[in-house]
């Protein structure tokens, strides 16, 4: 609490940072890292995978049974975002299902079979909040690369990130800008909510390496240029829980695999960071208000 002074004037800074840093626990400026870990210096400088002796994975996950509707996001009280989607409004992402039963949104990764392998750090990649929907839903990292959160929709967001291995952040931005955020631990997976708006969420994984990918509209993934060698790869979605299965790659050559989720699977375990909540004094605890790391 400021006391009371005769020259209001001296108010005025202390009053533009409270309200830039929105809902604590993080700050808004656009190129610390702070709060999500810095990059490490450690990371080789090239990888040690040949890629003329390398091999790749390609496959499809699909849903059997009947998946869930995919609801529309009121966004009444946000008509600015509610105009960038149109007439057909903006749909939930929990489970997309295309017409030919891909499912969508799939994080899928090398889980074991690349230990002694070095990778350099790979180039940013972006989260973007546009139309009050963060693009891409689900994202892979590696650790130390950097995170772009960007704002292009011009108004409030925060970006309440809940990491168990990794600490936590929470960024307000106020404004079209972008804010860049790193993890130092390898997690599968870290959840990323605005608390001003609801509906918004998105799952970030970190891995040691930069094999991992998102199925697509229609199911489809790959992982390029993996050394030849045996690999368990996993399968990860937000309702469903994991599936994991080995897969053998040789040199020059392609292994496809695919993974089938099933609506009964609805409920299942998913691999997930604990919820955090926010406190007055701007600090962050466990949902049953434990103390974090």
């Amino acid at each position: 609490m400021f006391a009371r002074t005769a020259q209001p004037k001296i108010l005025t800074l202390p009053i533009v940072v409270l309200l830039a840093a929105g809902c604590g626990g993080g700050d808004a400026g656009s190129g610390g890292s702070e709060g999500g870990g810095a990059a490490s210096s450690s990371q080789p400088a090239a990888s040690s995978v040949d890629p003329a002796t390398a091999g790749h994975i390609s496959g499809m996950v699909t849903f059997a049974g009947m998946p869930p509707s995919a609801g529309m996001i009121d966004m009444a009280e946000e008509p600015t975002c509610a105009e960038k989607h149109g007439d057909g409004g903006a749909m939930t992402e929990t489970v997309v299902v295309g017409p030919d039963g891909g499912l969508a949104n799939v994080f899928l990764y090398v889980k074991e079979g690349l230990s002694g392998q070095t990778f350099p750090t790979p180039e940013a990649a972006v989260l973007d909040q546009d139309g009050c929907v963060y693009h891409p839903h689900v994202l892979g990292l590696q650790i130390g690369q950097d995170m772009i959160i960007r704002n292009s929709d011009g108004l409030l967001h925060n970006i309440n990130a809940s990491p168990s291995e990794n600490r936590p952040f929470n960024v307000s931005q106020p404004v079209n800008m972008d804010t860049e955020r790193s993890f130092r631990s390898a997690e599968v997976m870290i959840p990323l909510r605005c608390d001003v708006h609801g509906w918004m969420s998105a799952y970030v994984g970190v891995l040691e390496h930069p094999y991992h990918s998102v199925s697509g509209a229609d199911g489809a993934f790959s992982l390029e240029t993996l050394p030849p060698g045996d690999y368990v790869i996993e399968a990860w979605h937000e309702a469903y829980g994991t599936l994991t299965q080995n897969v053998t790659v040789a040199t020059g050559e392609t292994a496809q695999i695919s993974f089938e989720f099933t609506e009964d699977m609805a409920g299942n375990h998913v691999p997930l960071a604990e919820p955090w909540t926010l406190r007055h004094n701007g600090a962050h605890a466990h949902a049953d208000g434990t103390d974090p790391m």
